[in-house]
């Protein structure tokens, strides 16, 4: 079999795996969850052997036209380099990974079957944007991602929260996805195809007209798509969806389609200096907001979800300063330790009992009642921090290596300025990263919250799955940057002196910080004796989440009196701990800004059509309906009046005509 034809397969299986699902959901429930895992793990394998045979080397390039179109045509093309090849087995990984966990975690939800299949079709969306050579074909896979995002993240929708949040998230990234929509076609009509390898043609040879208005217009899309500053308020939110799909949107689908899609076409935005520098500083707010808002957060998903945010602005600033190979390496390193967290995170939620928007103030004595959760992640917690000998310390060192590089002089394509920018933000943010990843740790695993009921042990599929995400979470980095730049662009992945020991000794820093902190707050306030805590049935955890957002409550009960937790991140922001608890008020000067307004426009154009549109239809008919009324009133029925008013007509008649005749 033909290397074009295994990666035309990669995408189609799982595809092929979400119509079955939909199809035998109802009619064949114990083909469920093969359907659901049997797929992404074929694509898995035949993704490494198209990596193998691919080998970093020689690009895959096929296609064949799809429709003419009487302009720019669309082809149906496939185009394998080393950064797709990589990134599509990151993508069918995680998503096997999350289908064998959510085998044990949704075991009890009724809506499985159609979760599943969305969980298949998601990964298959995301598959053809990795492999696809056509930028509209792309564009399929990138819309089929925001509404498989709607659904999922809506899973639970009989809870208000589910609803709201699943609605945001896709009107935000829509928002995104309209000005993206533009600068496609506006690139297309530039370069005067659609084809990836004839875009990067025409901007080699300087053949795009309109550079910087095209990389701004592609950079709302990614913003939107990728949760980057200002349109990243949506994926806080979409917390309210099941865990596992939490996992899947933040380590290898949806938020990663833009960093990937930046890094794709690079050079695009490279032909554009002030895009670079927008990039840059849209990288820099969202890695320094972000970072301040999760170490403020009390829900355990928010505070991941602000992590990806941040971790996400790290992949944008490595591309800022034009080193793609750095951006994907922390794309692969993040998207293993990413998927660890959200899916502990699971585990630590159905352990303490809590909701699906899991408040880490309530939890305690978790270390032993769930030690695969607590040991895997604090090994993803060290790798997100950038500790050595962790996966992420190498992929980060490799962004703020690149960073350094531009700041200090060396060549590239952006300014020295966005290297400064990326530089300074990414250093502040390691700090950062390592005390909210410190303050979940102690907070979650040495809380001094209410103590849950024992819910029982975990899945064997769930616990299994947490330590496979644990391996490359671990050892990764340190093998890959020896080896991921001959597949990338043959730059140094190797950290550097200098920022190795800044990034490393921030992250010290900041984790040191936090613990002060949290033994200061934690010896001020004493523990305060608890109220009985009602025992939650034994169940599965989804069903445990479901009923718990519904309930808007623990799902572990009523307690009598809670304590007030020792949280390091009140006494570290200080001021700064409840605007950065509430994202920064970010929605609601969108709100003051966009939707008051438009809904105070909607109001006024209702007012117009019905006081004054409707008044003048009423008034031009009114002169009729009272002319009619009139003529109605004379129509009596009565033969004798119509002969009497008869003949005083024609008396009338006859004494005008004689006025006339005897004037004339």
């Amino acid at each position: 079999m033909t290397t074009t034809t295994l990666a035309a397969l990669v995408p189609l299986l799982p595809f092929l795996g979400a119509v079955a699902g939909l199809l035998l959901g109802r009619t064949a429930p114990g083909f469920v969850r093969p359907l659901a895992v049997l797929p992404p793990l074929a694509s898995l394998v035949l993704a490494a052997l198209v990596a193998a045979r691919q080998g970093g080397g020689r690009v895959i390039d096929a296609y064949t036209l799809l429709t003419p179109t009487g302009s720019v045509p669309v082809d149906l093309a496939l185009y394998v380099d080393g950064f797709a090849a990589l990134v599509a087995i990151l993508v069918a990984f995680v998503a096997t990974c999350v289908q064998i966990y959510s085998t044990g975690y949704l075991r009890d939800d009724p809506r499985y079957p159609s979760y599943a299949a969305l969980v298949s079709l998601f990964t298959s969306a995301m598959l053809l944007v990795v492999y696809s050579g056509d930028l509209i074909v792309l564009l399929v896979g990138w819309e089929v991602m925001g509404i498989c995002s709607y659904f999922l993240v809506g899973h639970y929708w009989g809870t208000p929260e589910a609803r709201a949040a699943s609605l945001k998230a896709f009107l935000v990234t829509k928002l995104g996805d309209v000005p993206f929509l533009i600068g496609l076609f506006a690139l297309g009509t530039d370069a005067g195809s659609f084809r990836i390898t004839r875009v990067l043609g025409a901007v080699a040879s300087g053949g795009l007209d309109h550079p910087t208005l095209i990389a701004l217009l592609l950079l709302a899309g990614v913003a939107g798509k990728s949760a980057q500053f200002p349109l990243h308020t949506w994926l806080p939110d979409a917390m309210a969806g099941p865990t596992p799909v939490s996992a899947l949107i933040h380590a290898a689908t949806m938020v990663a389609a833009g960093v990937y899609f930046v890094a794709r076409l690079l050079p695009v935005f490279e032909a554009s200096a002030a895009a670079m520098t927008v990039l840059a500083v849209m990288a820099a707010v969202t890695m320094l907001g972000s970072g301040l808002a999760a170490l403020a957060q009390d829900d355990i998903k928010r505070v991941l979800a602000y992590s990806t945010i941040g971790q996400l602005g790290y992949m944008t600033g490595a591309l800022a300063v034009g080193d793609r190979g750095a951006a994907v390496f922390h794309l692969l390193a993040h998207g293993a330790f990413k998927a660890l967290l959200f899916l502990a995170a699971g585990a630590v939620i159905h352990a303490a009992g809590t909701n699906s928007l899991a408040a880490m103030s309530r939890m305690s004595h978790l270390r032993d009642r769930v030690p695969d959760a607590f040991w895997t992640m604090t090994v993803a917690l060290l790798a997100l921090a950038a500790i050595p000998p962790f996966s992420g310390f190498f992929s980060k060192e490799s962004v703020l290596g690149a960073a350094e590089r531009l700041a200090t002089g060396h060549p590239g394509p952006a300014p020295g300025a966005a290297g400064w920018i990326v530089l300074v933000a990414a250093l502040a943010t390691a700090l950062l990263t390592a005390a909210y990843a410190t303050r979940l740790w102690l907070l979650a695993f040495r809380g001094r919250g209410a103590e849950a009921p024992e819910h029982g042990r975990q899945p064997l599929t769930m616990t299994v799955v947490l330590w496979v995400l644990a391996v490359p979470s671990l050892a990764f980095g340190a093998l890959a940057y020896r080896t991921l730049p001959e597949w990338f662009d043959g730059g140094s992945l190797a950290p550097t002196l200098l920022t190795s020991i800044l990034g490393t000794g921030l992250a010290v820093v900041g984790g040191l910080l936090v613990y002060g902190a949290w033994q200061r707050a934690a010896a001020r306030t004493p523990r305060v004796p608890l109220g009985a805590v009602a025992a939650h049935p034994e169940g599965d955890a989804g069903l445990v989440e479901a009923e718990a957002i519904a309930a808007h409550e623990p799902a572990y009960g009523d307690i009598a009196e809670a304590p007030d937790p020792a949280d390091p991140g009140r006494l570290l922001l200080g001021p700064l701990y409840g605007p950065a608890a509430a994202g920064f008020h970010l929605d609601a000067v969108y709100s003051a800004l966009f939707v008051r307004p438009v809904l105070g426009a909607a109001s006024l154009v209702r007012f117009l059509d019905r006081e004054v549109v409707d008044t003048y239809v009423r008034g031009a008919a009114a002169l009729p309906r009272l002319l009619g009324a009139a003529v109605r009133r004379a129509q009596t029925g009565n033969v004798q009046t119509y002969v009497s008013a008869l003949l005083a007509g024609t008396v009338v008649l006859t004494v005008a005509v004689l006025l006339v005749a005897s004037g004339a």
